[in-house]
């Protein structure tokens, strides 16, 4: 066992083997962290003293953050005592992730290349999640992949998924070719922690570009529940696509919301088209440049991911008041 020390002083036990995030999760200690792959940077932190060795390759650190002392703490293991300068997400208790059986209740197709899967669970069985977290859907030989839960919890239990295809990729060829209704199938979850904490009294703004309006929907749909002490100041929701038929979704139902705005934008728009055009954090920032007081949550490209996060911490947006879900291809199509 090694002890390691994160930036609040809470220290907790390390296996040998075990992964640093792995070891804080099963103790309780919630650090950020969405792929658990390497291949994003939500659970970046830096290595004050001791040694740690990657299991994997760290894909989402660049250069710069390697040579800065800069590690994943999904894929990396202490080699004896460390301590990291890494936040921690305080008092909040993560629902418990299990292994379910699952079946298809229905696939409809809402872009050229995004589905709508919807799946049911046993009737002995629940999911408990947050919105905006994710679940790892286990098909045929053991194929897993991850997909943003897309709605809030609801009475039924039924679980919405909005799949992109990938080309060539073994389970696009599932969804989109041979899935049928009934199917049987696993998930495991739920996963991640991109969910809303400290909005009261904040502007919230939620960035997104093709699918990752899955977790904002389902964030949104949370949110109209919540008392209105509980809302933020303002909540405003950039969707950025290329064209217009990548908008495949339109918000509805979230009156109960203050000050609230929907605002999709095109980075290849036509000339028909009227709305904002290019990416989605210039977008935000030609009409949102105050943010001391903005919370933001990002989800989608990795690309739209880092840009965001580098143009708003310059314009003045606190560390602490940006999260993020980089959707990554898995490393094995």
């Amino acid at each position: 066992m090694h002890i390691v020390t994160i930036s609040s002083g809470k220290s907790y036990e390390a296996k040998a083997g075990e992964a640093l995030l792995d070891a804080a999760l099963r103790q309780g200690v919630v650090l950020d962290y969405s792929c658990r792959t390497g291949r994003c940077s939500s659970c970046k932190g830096r290595v004050r003293s001791g040694e740690t060795v990657a299991k994997h390759d760290e894909l989402g650190l660049s250069a710069e953050d390697k040579a800065n002392g800069f590690i994943l703490t999904c894929v990396r293991e202490a080699c004896g005592p460390v301590e990291l300068e890494i936040g921690d997400l305080g008092d909040v208790v993560l629902p418990e992730a299990k292994t379910l059986p699952c079946r298809i209740q229905s696939i409809e197709r809402l872009s050229h290349d995004v589905a709508r899967v919807t799946l049911r669970l046993p009737p002995t069985a629940a999911l408990d999640f947050l919105p905006g977290q994710y679940i790892d859907v286990i098909g045929a030989e053991g194929l897993r992949r991850s997909y943003s839960v897309a709605n809030a919890p609801r009475a039924d239990k039924l679980i919405e998924l909005h799949i992109r295809e990938v080309p060539d990729g073994a389970m696009s060829r599932y969804w989109f070719q041979h899935a049928e209704a009934n199917d049987l199938l696993r998930l495991r979850g739920p996963l991640g922690t991109f969910f809303l904490r400290g909005q009261t009294g904040k502007d919230l703004v939620l960035l997104a570009t093709g699918t990752g309006i899955a977790p904002v929907k389902a964030i949104l749909e949370g949110l109209a529940t919540h008392s209105a002490e509980a809302q933020p100041r303002s909540v405003t929701v950039y969707w950025g696509g290329r064209h217009r038929e990548d908008l495949y979704w339109q918000p509805g139902g979230f009156d109960s919301l203050t000050a609230f705005r929907f605002v999709p934008v095109l980075s290849r728009a036509t000339d028909g088209w009227t709305g904002e055009r290019g990416h989605v954090q210039d977008v935000m920032l030609r009409q949102h440049p105050d943010l001391a007081d903005t919370l933001v949550y990002a989800c989608g490209s990795d690309a739209m991911i880092h840009g965001a996060q580098a143009k708003l911490h310059a314009a003045g947006l606190p560390e602490r008041q940006f999260h993020s879900d980089a959707f990554v291809c898995s490393a094995a199509t």
